[in-house]
């Protein structure tokens, strides 16, 4: 198996399995080893009482992303702390894209960078999260 078709393999097996993420509205858009695409296209009930897209809702697109990029290569791995600066606000109607992008990954930790952009290519947040691997697999290979 190519490391391709493990991080989609990895990705299908998550996502049929992630609700969350399906309920706020993400659409899994790209996966390889170490990197995944997410898109959310924000909604009336994305947003808080400032008539912006919530912070939470900004930090879940971008917790997915890299959920989806840390266990592309089927090692069962969860976030061990993550940080996100909010840079400009997401509005009703913006098309959300994070990206996520393995920046390291050593033994059982690794550091993912995920950029959050509109479909303006304004960049709406940076998030940094740092997984950590817990055992096990994503799917069984054999």
């Amino acid at each position: 198996m190519t490391p391709q078709d493990r991080a989609v393999k990895a990705a299908a097996t998550m996502w049929g399995r992630d609700q969350a993420s399906q309920w706020a509205g993400m659409g899994l858009k790209h996966v390889d080893e170490g990197t995944a695409t997410l898109t959310l296209e924000v909604q009336a009930h994305h947003c808080n009482g400032h008539g912006i897209c919530h912070g939470g809702v900004t930090f879940m697109l971008a917790d997915s992303a890299f959920a989806f990029a840390c266990n592309s290569r089927n090692a069962a791995t969860v976030a061990q702390h993550n940080v996100i600066s909010f840079i400009a606000p997401a509005r009703r109607g913006d098309l959300l894209t994070a990206r996520a992008t393995e920046q390291n990954l050593a033994g059982r930790s690794g550091i993912y960078d995920v950029t959050v952009t509109n479909q303006d290519n304004v960049k709406i947040a940076e998030f940094r999260g740092f997984s950590r691997a817990i055992g096990g697999v994503v799917f069984d290979e054999s």
